[in-house]
């Protein structure tokens, strides 16, 4: 008998079960696939890509450095490194360890030393961690990357590694071009330096391609002002890679990095150097004299004023900015910083200083244009001028003595001997005017506009980073900084370049290259060319108002190849405001005006008298007495107050410290360079500064007669 047997319902029961898991998990399996190959797939294959590929930044040429006449003042020369890609050592621990200890009989680099953990917080080329600590670190990042174990190290070493490459696999020589200065301290404020992409502009510098442990960019002059120019464009490979990072090969076509533009100076090296000793003698000669460290700093500036080509700029004391090459020494940094003569700021134009009797020059235009003062009214000049200081119109004020440099005065003078004797007793009375002799003075409000229109109280706009704006005070700015009334006592100061007038020693040499120039403020420039790799003169807009320079549609006036551009003219220009004054009191009249051409010649023979007349300031020192060629010129020596001297009691009547200022151009007729030359804390201008414009005129005449022998037109070399 036959018996069938019939599934029960728990039987079932349990196989829909398992069928109803297996569905659950082909759906999950399936939700998990659309989501990852569907909803995801792009991310996902991005990163797959990414995993595959990698975009290698290739550096450009950063763009060389010359002087006026071709002379290099930066270049790029090789550097060489010892490297160590750790994929390609020997797979046997007996010659990787024969390897290191050969190596390091060579390069002086320990072949153990410290831990892994403590290798991780240093930086390659280090002293401190050995080779295989270096090795094991990059080993467990990236095998394929080279490690740097040793960074410029000596031709001779480089070609020893080369040699034993057969030996030492794994061992390569990398070739890393650095800065060159070949100039050095000599023009170290003009070119400074570079230094790594600083952390704030990481990002902005990855997006055009620069890698942030590898590029540098400029930290001080022009390698900071015109990075954009000597920087160059990054190239870029893209490449695919292993998963252990070992390179496959090229996924596109790589696109080669293209050098950055070179840059030519209006700068004479030769004149450069001419100036530095001058300053530099003169500074130690009055030291040595003294017998203490009396004269810390000083500066010299030379220019064309019919272009407004600076031909040297000397900042003392300087740097070796050669040190900062290859990487910028922390203790050296430090020193520099901490150094109270401050070696790192361009004192030609980042400093302000009382300007003293060079400011007069402002002081005299403006009082014989508004008719303060004639060519033929005879001014009492005694040692010593006693007026009533007021703080307001109902102050009953106190008397004041503002006493001459002259303790014996200079008796009865006209405009242009005031000049030429420098009178502070005159500029007091120009400037604030003197009961019946000048009614009506200057008054501040009208000295500020004629000391701008000559380039005071603002920056020159050279093609530097860090000039200083300088300032010539007003009786709102005064209120606002120091909360105080203006008084009749600021003003006459301010008229001698003295009290809270202060400015750079740029603004000096452009104030006397204006008259210098028939009253045309030409735009001061370091830049003579910009030149591409080929040769070619590349086009340049200046743009004033939002940088150095921009594009062709944005910029104001082209720039290179060099031509001269005159900011404007003080005889033509109506730049100075009018003003209307009474009982010593100016109010606008919403007009403006410009300068007559006969003032500003007259000036130029103040100027003159201070060289020919035996009591000129730049006669008595006989600095450019029988001088060959006609110069015209001003002295000024300005008491200052500073942390220096209040540390010193000094700021005191009768003990003030003086800075030494003389500013001069030549030859008087047709005149092609101007100088100025300021010394801290020196004393009397024409006594120290004076002595140094001569040097530097010396020079700058000697040089043109070599140029114009080798047959070089204009007595200076075109690019």
């Amino acid at each position: 008998m036959t018996r069938t047997t019939t599934p029960s319902r728990f039987q079932g029961g349990r196989f829909l079960t398992i069928y109803i898991v297996i569905g659950l998990v082909f759906a999950v399996f399936l939700s998990r696939l659309f989501n990852l190959q569907i909803l995801q797939g792009v991310e996902w294959t991005t990163q797959a890509e990414k995993n595959r590929t990698r975009q290698v930044s290739l550096p450009p040429a950063r763009g060389i450095i010359y002087d006026r006449n071709g002379i290099v003042l930066a270049r790029n020369v090789a550097s060489y490194n010892i490297v160590i890609t750790p994929a390609y050592l020997p797979d046997d621990d007996s010659d990787i360890q024969r390897i290191y200890r050969e190596l390091s009989q060579l390069i002086a680099v320990p072949v153990n030393q410290g831990t892994l953990e403590e290798t991780k917080l240093i930086s390659p080329c280090t002293l401190g961690p050995g080779i295989t600590q270096l090795v094991a670190l990059g080993e467990s990042l990236a095998p394929y990357e080279q490690v740097k174990i040793s960074c410029n190290v000596s031709e001779g070493t480089a070609l020893t590694v080369r040699e034993r490459a057969l030996d030492w696999p794994g061992v390569s020589i990398e070739i890393e071009p650095v800065r060159d200065y070949t100039t050095g301290s000599l023009t170290a404020n003009l070119v400074g330096f570079l230094g790594p992409i600083p952390a704030i502009l990481e990002q902005d510098y990855r997006e055009q391609g620069f890698s942030p442990g590898r590029d540098k960019v400029g930290y001080a002059g022009v390698e900071a002002s015109l990075d954009s120019i000597l920087i160059g464009t990054p190239g870029k490979r893209v490449i695919e890679v292993d998963v252990a990072g070992k390179e496959l090969g090229n996924l596109q076509p790589p696109v080669a990095p293209v050098a950055g533009d070179n840059m030519m100076l209006t700068i004479d090296t030769r004149l450069q150097a001419a100036a530095q000793a001058a300053l530099v003698g003169e500074i130690d000669s009055w030291n040595e004299w003294h017998g203490y460290l009396r004269i810390t700093s000083g500066v010299v500036i030379a220019m064309n004023p019919k272009t407004g080509e600076i031909l040297a700029m000397v900042s003392y004391p300087t740097y070796e900015n050669n040190r900062m090459a290859r990487f910028i020494p922390t203790y050296y940094y430090q020193q520099l910083s901490q150094d109270p003569r401050h070696p790192l700021l361009n004192t030609a134009i980042s400093a302000t200083y009382p300007p003293g009797s060079a400011f007069k020059l402002s002081t005299a235009t403006g009082a014989l244009n508004e008719g303060v003062v004639t060519l033929d009214q005879i001014i009492d000049a005694p040692g010593k001028l006693t007026l009533v200081e007021k703080f307001s119109p109902t102050d009953p004020g106190n008397e004041r003595d503002y006493v001459d440099w002259n303790e014996a005065g200079f008796g009865k003078i006209d405009f242009l001997h005031c000049i030429a004797f420098s009178s502070n007793v005159c500029f007091y009375k120009l400037g604030g005017g003197y009961k019946d002799e000048i009614p009506e003075g200057l008054g501040i409000l009208r000295l500020k506009q004629y000391a701008r229109a000559l380039g005071y109280d603002q920056p020159s706009g050279v093609e530097l980073f860090g000039e200083a704006s300088g300032l010539i005070p007003d009786p709102t700015w005064k209120r606002i900084n120091k909360g105080e009334n203006w008084s009749t006592g600021d003003t006459y100061i301010a008229g001698v370049g003295q009290g809270y007038v202060a400015s750079t020693p740029i603004q000096v040499l452009m104030s006397a290259a204006t008259i210098a120039n028939n009253g045309k403020l030409m735009q001061p420039t370091i830049i003579k060319a910009i030149i591409d790799g080929a040769g070619n003169i590349v086009p340049m807009w200046r743009d004033e108002q939002i940088n150095f320079y921009s594009s062709p549609v944005s910029g104001s006036w082209q720039m290179s190849p060099f031509q001269p551009h005159a900011r404007w003219d003080i005889t033509t220009d109506p730049i100075i405001k009018d003003y209307r004054c009474e009982g010593g009191y100016c109010s606008e009249t919403g007009l403006m005006k410009t300068v007559q051409p006969w003032v500003v010649s007259k000036i130029q023979e103040g100027m003159r008298l201070a060289v020919t007349d035996a009591r000129g300031t730049l006669h008595r020192d006989t600095s450019f007495l029988n001088y060959p060629i006609a110069v015209a010129g001003k002295t000024g020596s300005a008491e200052y107050c500073d942390d220096v001297a209040l540390a010193q009691n000094r700021c005191k009547f009768g003990l003030w410290p003086v800075h030494s200022w003389t500013v001069a151009y030549a030859p008087f007729d047709d005149p092609e360079i101007v100088i100025v030359a300021f010394a801290y804390n020196a004393g009397e201008g024409a006594s120290v500064a004076a002595p140094i414009i001569k040097l530097v005129m010396d020079a700058y005449f000697e040089i043109k007669a070599i140029n114009i022998a080798q047959g070089i037109s204009g007595g200076q070399q075109q690019p």
